[in-house]
């Protein structure tokens, strides 16, 4: 310890002003001080002091202490609290308390140890039936969905006790065809704390007399949960009104007159001014995905008059291909009001009662009739309107990313080639189902979502791949089996043996005289740029999405908002 001495001098005050002493403030709402009437503060022997008045500085922590003692009132007040909190507590509390910690600390860490045993079982049995497969065995093997089932149940009775302490959600595996169920849900069905929350949200306000659809846009923009998501299309999409008095009258009514136009028109499906509708509406069903759903012929049945009744009662489009994929987004989300499974892909429609059906038709219809009333003229004779926005993105990219503009323009590769097919399927066949349901989440909560957003979600979309894009060699060719060489809105003939040699006039290979170009070299350097070209559109019409979720999804969303926040306000925002 150091002396006196030393410790005045480290509490030695240079400053005017000290922590704790009292300075007087004198001004027009403060006047000089008055002895007279201030005595009680002036101590005894001191003088009156004058004006204006000068305190002596404390110079010293004793000085500092005792001049602050009202601070650090001394006294027995800390033990009296001591004695009343010693008084209340009950040990017993406290122990009871402790014990719980450690209790729901123990069995947290048994639910992992449960889990990372219970997911090492599923890829033990997925290994098993791959393993069966590829040595060709005619055995037959049990699916993994099996395997989770007699997993789960050979351990229940083993486990039975520690499940109804935990409360444990039932894992089961992603379908092995693009499903339409929640990324995120399909390996965990329990909700989160955070998902949970925005439920509680949606139910609220969904639940009042009166549906704020405002509030309910703004809600809905970030997702809608599975649960309440069919109420919620039908608010959003203008089918049910906000009133909730109105809305089973509302849905009895369309129904009906639904149906009347299936018994009115549908049985002209056969005539000759229509069979040709039809028959393209027939071919095209098969092509929908999921392919589970689709090859169900009661799905396909309900499919084709919906598209039917539409194509007649819109005769200045009529029918078109693309049209047909706009049905599923709203088929799926209203088959999940009346059933409980995660996949709808892999679910029995016919199963489900014929009254039920026929509502879920009827609400497919209006909504998907609401849609196409934005976007109708994506579907009128040319198709002006899909024209005009790809001709929009074009000018958007080249101002957002000139670099990867420059790139696709330097391999001639024309925006209408990949992005005609985004416009007209608004990117379903870019994405997994379960990832355009999220899309039309938001696109249903935005002003003009389908029409306008939906480009800024295209801009977005396309330099998500700019990295892929500029490096061409990550193009394989080897993917033209895959997709056939087949371009959607144009056919570009694919020149056999590219790797044939050429030789010039003079006889040596690669070499000819200036101004004289052999017609071999003219057909080289055109299968280069061919290959090249192709290379860019097989990439830019089988993009890798098949593993996206939610969290991709919403970054696209995010990207695509920022992108119309910093645009669309601009008067010439699409004009270099």
């Amino acid at each position: 310890m150091a002396n006196d001495g030393g410790r005045k001098q480290f509490w030695k005050r240079s400053g005017t002003k000290v922590p704790g002493s009292i300075q007087h403030v004198y001004g027009a709402q403060h006047p000089p001080f008055d002895p007279l009437l201030h005595g009680t503060l002036i101590k005894p022997g001191s003088k009156p002091p004058t004006t204006p008045v000068k305190l002596k500085k404390v110079s010293t922590f004793q000085e500092f202490e005792s001049n602050t003692s009202d601070a650090w009132d001394p006294g027995d007040d800390d033990d009296e609290l001591l004695a009343i909190a010693a008084e209340n507590l009950n040990t017993e509390v406290v122990m009871e308390t402790a014990h719980k910690v450690i209790q729901n600390h123990s069995k947290l860490q048994e639910q992992h140890k449960f889990l990372e045993e219970h997911l090492q079982e599923e890829k033990q049995v997925e290994s098993a039936e791959l393993t069966s497969v590829a040595c060709g065995d005619n055995r037959l093997v049990k699916s993994v969905s099996e395997g989770h089932t007699s997993s789960s149940s050979g351990n229940a009775s083993e486990n039975s006790s520690m499940q109804r302490s935990q409360s444990l959600p039932q894992t089961s595996t992603p379908p092995l065809v693009s499903g339409m169920a929640d990324f995120n849900t399909s390996v965990t069905p329990a909700l989160t704390e955070r998902e949970a929350s925005r439920l509680d949200k949606f139910k609220q306000l969904l639940a009042g007399p009166n549906t704020d659809l405002e509030e309910l846009r703004k809600l809905s923009w970030s997702g809608i949960p599975k649960r309440v998501r069919p109420i919620a299309w039908k608010l959003l999409s203008g089918y049910l009104p906000a009133n909730v008095d109105r809305r089973e009258s509302t849905l009895q009514r369309k129904r009906k007159e639904y149906f009347a136009f299936v018994e009115q028109y549908y049985d002209s499906r056969n005539d000759e001014s229509h069979q040709d509708t039809y028959r393209q509406i027939h071919i095209d069903i098969p092509r929908m995905s999921p392919e589970v759903l689709r090859l169900q012929p009661k799905v396909t049945e309900i499919f084709e008059r919906i598209l039917f009744i539409w194509a007649i009662r819109h005769p200045a489009s009529g029918y078109v291909q693309g049209i047909n994929d706009l049905v599923t987004p709203f088929f799926v989300v209203f088959v999940c009001e009346y059933i409980e499974e995660e996949e709808v892909e892999n679910f029995d429609v016919s199963s489900l009662p014929e009254e039920v059906l026929q509502n879920i038709e009827a609400d497919s219809y209006w909504c998907m009739s609401k849609l196409l009333d934005g976007i109708q003229d994506n579907y009128t004779f040319a198709q002006p309107g899909i024209q005009k926005k790809v001709k929009m993105l074009e000018e958007l990219v080249s101002r957002i990313d000139e670099q990867v503009h420059r790139h696709l323009d330097q391999h001639e590769v024309k925006y209408l080639q990949f992005a005609f097919r985004w416009m007209n399927n608004l990117l379903m066949r870019e994405v997994p189902l379960r990832c355009t349901i999220r899309l039309w989440d938001t696109y249903q909560s935005e002003p003009e979502g389908f029409s306008h957003f939906h480009l800024y979600v295209c801009a977005a979309f396309l330099v998500r791949w700019r990295k892929e894009i500029l490096e061409e060699k990550d193009f394989q060719l080897h993917h033209r089996s895959e997709s056939s060489c087949w371009l959607y809105s144009s056919q570009i003939p694919v020149i056999p043996n590219r790797e044939e040699t050429c030789h010039c006039q003079n006889g040596k290979e690669g070499e000819r005289e200036a101004g004289s170009a052999s017609p071999q070299c003219a057909v080289r350097r055109e299968m280069d740029g061919t290959g090249a070209l192709l290379e860019l559109l097989i990439f830019l019409q089988n993009l890798p999405t098949a593993h996206w979720g939610n969290e991709e999804v919403s970054v696209l969303l995010a990207e695509a908002y920022r992108l119309k926040f910093a645009f669309a306000d601009a008067p010439n925002h699409y004009k270099k």
